[in-house]
Parts: C-alpha cells; structure tokens; sequence
C-alpha cells in the first residue's frame, strides 16, 4: 500500500472547507427561524453552523497529518500547564475594554437598560450558549491548527493578520443579518474587520505565552460575551470594541512581551510538537 500524500496547501483548504460547511447550515438557521421554531431549536442550530471549522479541520486532518490520531492532536492542544498570570492579565484586560464600552454606550445611548439580560437565568444561559458556539466551536480548527500551521513559516505576528482576516471573512453571511444597510454596513464591516484582526493578535500573543488551547477560548469567550451583553447602539458597540481591542493590539505589537509576536529565532522550534503530537 502506497503511503498517502500530505495535502497541499493545508491551511487554504481547511478555510475554504470551512466556508463551504457554514454556508448551507447558517442558511438551516435563518430558514427555522422565518419558519418560527422556537428559540432554543435556533440556537442550537447556530451553534452546530458555529463548529464548521472544527467539522472541516476533522475531515482534513488524515490528509494534512496522515498517520496521526485527530484525538491526540486534540489532546496535545491542553497539554501544557496553565499559567495563572496569563488567564489573569488576559481577563483583566478584556474587562477594562468592557467597562470602557459600558460606560461610553451608557453615556451615548438611551436604553431602559444598559445590559440585554434581565436574570440570573438568562446570564448562564447566554453565558454557556456563547460558550458552546464561538469559543469551543472554533478555536481548535482556527488557532489549535491554522494559527500554528502558518507559523511554521511566518513570524505569529504575520500568521495572526492573514487567519485574522479569513476568520473576519467567515463571519460574511451574519453582517447582512444585522439589519445595517448602506454606509452603516460598511463601516459596521470595517470596524468588525478591525476588531476581529485586533482580538486575533491579542489572542496570539497570550496563546504564545502558554501553548494551551484554553487561552484563546477564554479570550474568544470574554470578546463575544461582554459585547452581547451591552444593550446599545450595534453600530457603537462594534466601532468601541474596535478602537479599545485595537489599541491593545497595537501595544503588544509594540512591547512584543517574550518574543511572542515576532524577532524569535528559533520560533520554528516553539512550535515543534509534544510527544504524540500531530503538528
């Protein structure tokens, strides 16, 4: 038997598989949703579109790393001891960007209430509905694998701006559900562009910094929670999440704390993989 080829290309393939799994299921989402089926039953939906990446990732994973175990790999992505300073500076900074935008919106907008929860109950619910979509849907296919493929080549500051604009890309289909038309679409797509390419180097620096998979679910997770979780003006919320999460990223561009982001030598050995693992 002839030993099966590396695919080619691996970190384009897996993007446009990616694009090519969300589009019909988000098009399920909006169809059981003009159908009127009940809240839940769309949100599970959104969360099954939400783990494309994941899906595509899986069905690539023989033909990028033949002979290797997609278990494993997975595995491999937690292996690493958490740093506690890292999860903490992480949270820190991201509850600042909150508490900065909560009080601007507050400031700007006149709301009945300034969060879009009313109850304990609908916190958790939002809380772990977020959870099981974004973070835990996408962050093994888009950082665990694609983020760490490109840097084999690119410095992680360079790997972050190309997945950073083909993840804000995959969020394509959900600006035209936002109900923006005109000169606020675009510049609610430029400022989400902004924003999302700015959380990616966020996220690359801190993952750097520790090599475990539950950083950038954490990060992810804070990023889509405090933004639901403002009731204001869309159009605000992204605009404010783009200038702070900017802002930040710019900083650590600048600082480059650790090497994380660039000038590393020997970033090519980093990222050798663990015993038993696939990347």
């Amino acid at each position: 038997m002839s030993k099966e080829k590396k695919l080619k290309k691996p970190v384009a393939n897996f993007i446009l598989l990616t694009n090519i799994i969300f589009l019909p299921l988000f098009c399920v989402v909006g169809v059981i949703s003009m159908l009127g089926f009940p809240t839940w039953v769309i949100d599970v939906m959104f969360c099954i579109s939400a783990w494309s990446s994941t899906f595509a990732f899986a069905i690539l994973f023989k033909k990028i790393y033949p002979g290797q175990s997609f278990i494993q790999f997975v595995k491999d992505k937690f292996n690493n001891k958490l740093k506690f300073s890292v999860i903490l500076n992480a949270i820190w900074i991201q509850t600042f960007i909150f508490l900065m935008v909560l009080f601007l919106v507050s400031k700007n907008n006149e709301v009945d209430s300034i969060f879009t929860v009313s109850s304990w109950g609908m916190l958790f619910y939002f809380f772990f509905k977020n959870f099981l979509s974004g973070p835990l849907g996408e962050e093994l296919g888009w950082r665990g694998f694609a983020q760490l493929e490109l840097q084999k080549k690119n410095s992680p500051l360079k790997a972050s701006i190309i997945i950073g604009f083909w993840w804000g890309m995959w969020h394509l289909p959900i600006w035209f559900t936002t109900g923006l038309v005109g000169i606020d679409l675009i510049k609610y797509i430029l400022f989400f562009m902004i924003a999302i390419m700015s959380i990616k180097i966020v996220m690359t620096a801190f993952y750097n910094l520790n090599k475990n998979l539950v950083i950038p679910i954490i990060i992810h997770q804070l990023f889509n929670f405090f933004i639901g979780l403002i009731n204001g003006n869309l159009l605000d919320l992204i605009m404010y999440n783009a200038i702070f999460y900017f802002v930040a990223a710019v900083l650590f561009i600048i600082i480059n704390p650790k090497n994380v982001l660039y000038g590393q030598k020997d970033t090519n050995l980093r990222l050798q993989p663990l015993k038993g693992q696939a990347d």
